[in-house]
């Protein structure tokens, strides 16, 4: 079975990324695909990279904080790198939970200035 491999284009298509967002992907050295003369091609082990990069950044960790994340796994292995994933769940549920409640108190504060604007329209 062909390993898969995917081009520049290809990958920017699949993870509906810019080319801009993938060079700084490679710049920052979260991922590192094969280069053929001026062809960059990404194999198994890049495309799983940027699904986790992309999941990382949808719950809202750092470009660093998941730099650190996919190191720990390459130095140290999967056990150690579950253990950071769990902390670094962990302070984010705590800060997305509390920015929902920040955005329950503005939504309430919101909903009663509108209703006194209706009320002063009659």
């Amino acid at each position: 079975m062909p390993v898969e491999r995917l081009s520049f284009k290809e990958m920017c298509a699949r993870f509906d990324v810019t080319p801009r967002t993938l060079r700084y992907y490679e710049y920052i050295e979260l991922l590192a695909p094969e280069k053929e003369g001026r062809s960059r091609f990404y194999g198994p082990k890049e495309i799983a990279r940027m699904t986790l990069i992309l999941r990382g950044r949808r719950w809202g960790f750092s470009l660093e904080e998941i730099r650190q994340w996919l190191l720990i796994y390459e130095k140290e292995g999967t056990e150690p790198q579950y253990r950071t994933f769990v902390e670094y769940a962990d302070r984010q549920l705590k800060s997305l939970r509390e920015e929902r409640e920040e955005l329950g108190r503005t939504i309430e504060d919101l909903e009663r200035a509108r209703d006194e604007v209706l009320k002063s329209l009659g």
